[in-house]
């Protein structure tokens, strides 16, 4: 197993996974700083902003832990399969999530696709922009998940 490349993935998914915690507790808040649409938009009420952003920061560092078992010596404690096999899910999950939106914007980009009336608004704010930024985390978030799952088994 290569350790050195296994816990820079670790790291690395770790680092995402923060990343993408730390603004669902800010917009929890009520700051809308790099919100990928229209803040004043989403959803008001208790539980929409308790699962969108408290529930999903929570779960996220949740998730930055579980990838710091890939890079830490407490981590060798864990079933190897516990580690791989939920890696790998995630992996897929995020690479995907992750890449469908790129290809999205590019099927908005060439014309073959258009906004629905009901996101119209939401795709031509300004602020759309940083779905670029939070999908691209998610690549790298599943991509490093997937490198360390990969030296992981071996």
């Amino acid at each position: 197993m290569n350790v050195k490349r296994m816990n820079w993935a670790g790291y690395s998914a770790c680092i995402s996974a923060l990343l993408y915690a730390l603004p669902h507790f800010w917009w929890g808040l009520g700051v809308p700083l790099a919100f990928p649409g229209d803040f004043d938009r989403a959803p008001n009420d208790f539980w929409a902003q308790a699962i969108g952003f408290w529930v999903m920061g929570g779960l996220s560092v949740l998730a930055a832990m579980f990838a710091l078992a890939f890079s830490k010596s407490w981590g060798n404690r864990i079933p190897r399969w516990l580690l791989v096999v939920p890696a790998w899910i995630g992996s897929i999950g995020l690479s995907v999530w992750g890449f469908s939106y790129f290809v999205l914007q590019f099927q908005f980009a060439i014309g073959r696709v258009q906004s629905t009336p009901a996101f119209a608004a939401q795709d031509a704010n300004p602020m759309a922009a940083w779905g670029y930024v939070w999908y691209g985390l998610f690549l790298v978030w599943g991509i490093s998940l997937g490198i360390a799952a990969h030296y992981a088994r071996h």
